[in-house]
């Protein structure tokens, strides 16, 4: 049975889809840009600022779904530049710091709200 999980703490959809789905024990999130949920603006401040605000509305979308960073298995990472590769990689590595998820990270030509970094993730649900 499919769960939709769906939480203020995070920007609401922009589109035909659900910030995440939740099926037996695992969750399913849509790829994040670096929206702010309360303002619904994207965040300037360049790669950075706009990484952990993707990170930031992962984390809340996980807890909404019963789950957290470290029971994420497998992210997807989109960037604009290949070349903010290894500032994405820094930030990325302080919200992952146990077992670290298997991830794949492509470079694209264009992002949602002209966004530079969107990421998606597949997590774990454990019984609570």
């Amino acid at each position: 049975m499919k769960e939709i999980i769906k939480t203020s703490k995070a920007p609401e959809a922009i589109g035909a889809y659900s910030q995440a789905i939740k099926v037996g024990d695992f969750l399913f999130a849509s790829g994040q840009i670096p929206i702010d949920p309360q303002t619904g603006v994207l965040v300037e401040g360049g790669i950075e600022a706009q990484t952990k605000q993707v990170m930031e509305n992962i984390k809340q979308i996980l807890q909404a779904g019963g789950s957290d960073l470290d029971n994420v298995i497998k992210t997807t990472i989109f960037i604009l530049k290949m070349e903010d590769f290894l500032a994405v990689n820094q930030i990325y590595g302080n919200y992952f710091t146990t077992i670290l998820p298997a991830r794949s990270c492509v470079a694209v030509a264009r992002l949602p709200k002209e966004a530079q970094i969107e990421i998606e993730v597949i997590a774990y649900c454990p019984e609570k």
